[in-house]
């Protein structure tokens, strides 16, 4: 109905909403009252292996039923209210570290997940990379990349940066774009395929030194050409 191509009835959307919540909510009130008899000893396993299987099981259930109070919590306050700034808000059920991300393109203007910064220097060699826990402001980022640049730029590097030539390219576009980009078709960051924050941190990390080892092993290939 959210979707539907016109003029959105928003009593009746509201109405579904409603409907929705109070589904749902008697769905948490079951798994609620399922982690009691659990911990209660009334619901158990007939073997000490499958007991212990059947804990973990209800801490994943008390886990999940928390976020989806969360998630109505949210969606009272949305649709009922029409407050869109629900404190602690939750975007995934299954990634809670999931953010808005706001490029202000027409065709998508929010995409959900994590900002990551790169930092390249020549022969388009990463030098640096973050998995942002929060994304921060760009004046926020710029202070710690250019010192992590200074540490990775050799005495032939800044002769080269006081030529007209450089200078001149300062004017233009860095790139970074294109760099990104390019991490991301070539190494799969668009989409992580591990869970959790950690999962984030390994899954970048790995395509980031899989681009290293490819533009390193081009500009060595570079180098030793006659």
């Amino acid at each position: 109905m959210a979707r539907a191509k016109g003029s959105i009835d928003q009593d009746k959307l509201k109405r579904r909403y409603v409907q929705l919540l109070d589904a749902t909510s008697r769905v948490v009130g079951q798994a609620k009252r399922f982690s009691v008899e659990i911990s209660q000893g009334v619901k158990r396993a007939s073997s000490v292996p499958e007991q212990l299987a059947l804990d973990g099981l209800r801490q994943e259930l008390d886990l999940m039923a928390s976020r989806v109070r969360q998630v109505m919590k949210q969606t009272r306050a949305r649709i009922l209210r029409g407050n869109t700034r629900s404190q602690g808000k939750l975007l995934s059920l299954f990634e809670p570290s999931t953010e808005v991300i706001r490029k202000g393109k027409a065709g998508k203007p929010n995409e959900f997940g994590k900002m990551v910064k790169l930092q390249e220097a020549e022969n388009q060699i990463i030098t640096g990379y973050e998995v942002c826990a929060q994304r921060p402001y760009d004046s926020d980022l710029l202070v710690a990349a250019i010192e992590t640049h200074r540490a990775t730029k050799s005495p032939e590097r800044e002769r080269e940066q006081r030529k007209r030539w450089f200078r001149n390219g300062q004017k233009w576009r860095t790139g970074c774009e294109g760099r990104i980009s390019v991490v991301k078709r070539r190494h799969g960051l668009d989409r992580c395929r591990y869970k959790g924050s950690v999962g984030m941190d390994r899954w970048v990390g790995l395509g980031v030194i899989a681009d290293s080892v490819v533009n390193i092993s081009r500009a060595m290939e570079k180098q030793a050409a006659p």
